[in-house]
């Protein structure tokens, strides 16, 4: 019997880790490490078990006082490599409570990743933790594989785009089958941290009674039981206007340190927050093209030939896509420009004296039960199938052929 794979979803906010199979992560962390540090940047060294002495995750976070914190994930890539072998050493002894030898490991990469990030990470688990096998999926292409649960999804396709938005980053990344398109992907710097700043910020603005310390999370609070994706601005806040007490909600807290109880109100951010993807002025003066124009422009990019397929499939991923009604107001924003540019050639083709006229394009968005896991749940899937094993990077070819096996991945079939 062969042991279920680990599958490890490290993200910029979050680590997801779990066995192949199962249908959510068993553990979910925030991707941070905290380790002792002397003020010159050299590590204390603590009766001889220096290297023992961190922290991860929420831990990590409680130990913020005593302890140097560190997110070794910025946008999506690897920055600190001790600290991301930490993290995973916590992950695989502490939370799966594995023998990494007996386990095959997929890990996940962003889009756009380097061949020497790579290489480092296959060297880390060859050498540190001597895993019997490793293989590196590309996000994009393991959350297209979660959305076949969906119930009417009739062909399983690995061919779409994929909008994936966490913490930190949100990446427009189109797949033809199984392959990222690199030169097409778009990357977009508003995620889920830029929407909690935002409803912090209107919070403040208001003059809530909101206690400074704890201000941050309340606004993360409001965010994730609140929030939601609204069709017309101008008309919500008209009906806002027009009966506050229907739609205004109260938030109530307590102070940490003394217990004492307080409670503010929720208003306008609840459909501002998620807004700034469809209109980024109202946040940023850097960036100010709308999500939907993006992901337009994204697939105009790709070859003529797969534009229909990645138009059709196009599927949600990450918490920040999560918001009530985002992917109705996503599809109706995109088929916009499309029937517009379609119409346009329609005229154009009648003035030249055509009779023919071009087939309605289909526009698809694609919300399904496992988005919020969609990475994490796509690799699960996917390990746990027989062909994983024959595609993963093996210790022998390591050590026969050194890291450089990792640059380019076997990808899997979709007869699965």
């Amino acid at each position: 019997m062969q042991k279920p794979s680990v599958v490890i979803d490290n993200g910029t906010g979050y680590t997801k880790m779990g066995y192949a199979g199962n249908c959510e992560p068993q553990y979910i962390v925030p991707t941070v490490v905290a380790s002792r540090a002397l003020k010159g940047g050299q590590e204390a060294t603590i009766d001889g078990v220096d290297d023992l002495d961190f922290y991860i995750g929420n831990e990590a976070l409680a130990h913020s006082t005593t302890h140097q914190i560190n997110y070794p994930i910025r946008h999506g890539m690897v920055e600190n490599w001790d600290n991301m072998e930490r993290l995973w050493q916590r992950c695989m002894f502490k939370y799966l409570r594995c023998e990494p030898e007996e386990h095959h490991v997929l890990l996940t990469e962003p889009p756009l990743n380097t061949p020497e990030n790579r290489e480092l990470t296959a060297e880390i688990m060859f050498e540190t933790f001597n895993v019997p096998g490793l293989y590196i999926a590309v996000q994009a292409v393991l959350a297209l594989a979660a959305s076949w649960t969906k119930k009417n999804v009739k062909e399983r396709t690995l061919t779409g785009t994929v909008i994936d938005s966490g913490d930190g980053v949100t990446h427009v990344i189109p797949v033809a089958e199984g392959y990222v398109i690199g030169s097409c992907i778009k990357h977009i710097p508003l995620a889920g941290r830029d929407i909690t700043a935002f409803v912090h910020k209107l919070l403040r603005e208001r003059s809530e009674p909101i206690p400074s310390e704890d201000s941050l999370e309340v606004a993360k609070r409001v965010k994730e039981m609140h929030s939601y994706v609204c069709p017309d601005l101008a008309k919500e806040f008209a009906k806002y206007d027009a009966d506050p007490a229907k739609y205004f909600r109260t938030y109530e807290g307590a102070k940490k340190q003394t217990g004492a109880k307080w409670s503010c109100d929720v208003g306008y951010e609840r459909f501002l927050g998620p807004e700034i993807f469809f209109n980024p002025e109202i946040f940023s003066s850097d960036f100010i093209t709308p999500l939907p124009d993006v992901v337009d422009e994204a697939i105009i990019k790709c070859p003529i030939d797969t534009r229909r397929g990645l138009y059709k499939n196009i599927v949600l991923s990450g918490g920040s896509t999560m918001f009530k009604d985002f992917g109705r107001r996503l599809q109706r924003d995109i088929k916009k420009h499309v029937d517009k540019r379609l119409d346009l050639n329609i005229q154009r083709l009648g003035a030249l004296g055509s009779t023919s006229a071009p087939q309605k394009i289909d526009v698809n968005v694609i919300s399904h039960q496992m988005q919020r896991f969609a990475v994490w749940f796509g690799g699960s899937m996917l390990a746990s199938t027989g062909e994983f094993f024959r595609v993963c990077h093996t210790k022998a070819q390591y050590d026969e052929e050194g890291p450089r096996i990792a640059r380019h991945n076997a990808v899997f079939g979709t007869g699965m």
